[in-house]
């Protein structure tokens, strides 16, 4: 698509409208901001984001007459793709971009893209670390923190940009084509956006729409979504596995991971040199190794980097340790899938903080999976009710509804002994009582190391 003349809308005055509109201004196109908080405070945000200064705003409703004179619509990955306004300007033919898109179209050189329910966070900054110990130029984006659209206009024909995509990014994509993808695992999530589990499925796989037959999808084996997706694809497939030994790909055998290829099997690495615990990180850790090993970094370089990276930031993190207590920030546990990693990741008397904005989810499994690690399950938020339930309905009893976070940890610290363990692994999103995981896991560690002994 040829831009020039274009008039282009950007959906959304968040830190994606805001890197997409700077991309945009920077290539000369004609840009107007919307955004349907008809009660935002336009010279607030112009302060805040001068980028929005000179142009125009439009707040609250999208009239069919500015609808007319648009060439594009850039929607941010927050704004639903069903609301009546996007249908109006679907039906119009307009094109809707998401901003993956829009970074893909300025873009250039290689791009390795990692979806997936759960592990993506920690898969990225991973294979970014791995990419960056072997390539001059690297740029590590996406649902990670940094937007694409931030850095398109700096990549040249040598960068290798690592990007974690959400499945509401990926919603909007048309002609994103990864050099390398991968999808770690699919599980039931967000299903407050996309509806029903097919659609979810369906906006997950959209990653390999348009690779070519020479590109690389890394996927784990012991997802049977995942498993016959891969049958299907047109593309080089990787599989990787924590359960069976595979011929073609990667696989945990024993404490070993391990990588089969048509010249033999190598050890890979033994997961006692990695700093990062549980079934499912040795499972981000294999997903890493296949994206760079199919974009050409060699072994030893990829080992290198195993062996000194840390766990990311809110994903079961390690806190501090009072009166033998042991504190573990697991806030970016947004859905009960990732949960279950929490706590299979614990090696000690648990007690666990739960609860939080409610996305439709289930919580069988997540009860389920505490298998007498857990002592005590402290609820907050809006679901705390909900999981109550589900919790007594599958015969555990001990648990406590509390106000805030901080009554919560104090419950904790209470009870919690020499040789036990604090988790803050919530299993919902952390709307409604904060800004976002991140502040849930800042305020948590904050608290943490304040307690007395």
């Amino acid at each position: 698509m040829d831009l020039t003349g274009k008039r282009v809308l950007v959906v959304g005055s968040g830190i994606s409208g805001v890197a997409a509109t700077e991309l945009l201004k920077k290539q000369q196109v004609e840009v107007v901001l919307f955004d349907g908080n008809k009660n935002l405070d336009i010279e607030a945000l112009q302060q805040k984001a001068p980028v929005f200064s000179d142009m125009e705003i439009i707040l609250g409703d999208l009239s069919e007459e500015v609808m007319d004179t648009l060439g594009l619509v850039i929607l941010s990955p927050g704004v639903p793709t069903d609301l009546p306004m996007v249908n109006a300007l679907r039906e119009k033919e307009i094109p809707i971009w998401g901003e993956i898109e829009l970074a893909y179209f300025f873009a250039k050189g290689k791009i390795v893209a990692i979806t997936g329910t759960n592990g993506k966070t920690t898969t990225t900054a991973l294979t970014g670390e791995i990419m960056a110990n072997y390539f001059a130029d690297v740029k590590v984006v996406g649902n990670i923190g940094i937007p694409y659209t931030s850095v398109a206009a700096d990549t040249t024909e040598e960068t290798v940009t690592v990007a974690e995509i959400s499945s509401f990014q990926l919603e909007t994509t048309h002609e994103f084509a990864p050099a390398v993808s991968a999808i770690l695992n699919i599980t039931p999530d967000h299903l407050d956006r996309h509806h029903t589990m097919e659609a979810y499925i369906e906006a997950k796989e959209r990653v390999t729409a348009k690779q070519k037959e020479t590109d690389t999808c890394v996927l784990n084996y012991e997802d049977e979504v995942l498993r016959e997706f891969g049958k299907q694809l047109h593309t080089k497939v990787l599989f990787f596995s924590s359960r069976q030994k595979l011929e073609h790909g990667l696989y945990l055998d024993g404490e070993q991971i391990f990588y089969a290829d048509e010249h033999g099997t190598q050890l890979v690495i033994h997961v006692d040199e990695l700093n990062i615990l549980g079934l499912h990180n040795y499972e981000n850790v294999m997903a890493a190794v296949g994206m760079a090993l199919s974009i050409g970094v060699p072994m030893d370089k990829i080992v290198e980097v195993l062996k000194r990276f840390q766990a990311v930031e809110h994903r079961i993190e390690y806190v501090t340790e009072k009166r033998g207590v042991k504190f573990y920030n697991d806030s970016k546990g947004t859905n009960p899938d990732a949960a279950i990693k929490g706590i299979l990741a614990m090696n000690r008397p648990t007690y666990l903080i739960g609860g939080g904005y409610d996305k439709a989810s289930e919580y069988d499994e997540w009860i389920e999976s505490f298998g007498g690690k857990v002592r005590k399950l402290v609820l907050i938020g809006q679901t705390r009710e909900k999981i109550a339930e589900c919790a007594r309905k599958h015969g555990f009893n001990d648990i406590v509804l509390c106000d805030s976070l901080e009554d919560a940890i104090d419950v904790c610290y209470e009870n919690a002994k020499d040789g036990e363990a604090v988790l803050l692994s919530p299993a919902c999103a952390s709307w409604g009582m904060f800004k976002n995981y991140e502040q849930r896991g800042d305020i948590f560690k904050e608290y943490v190391r304040g307690l007395r002994e």
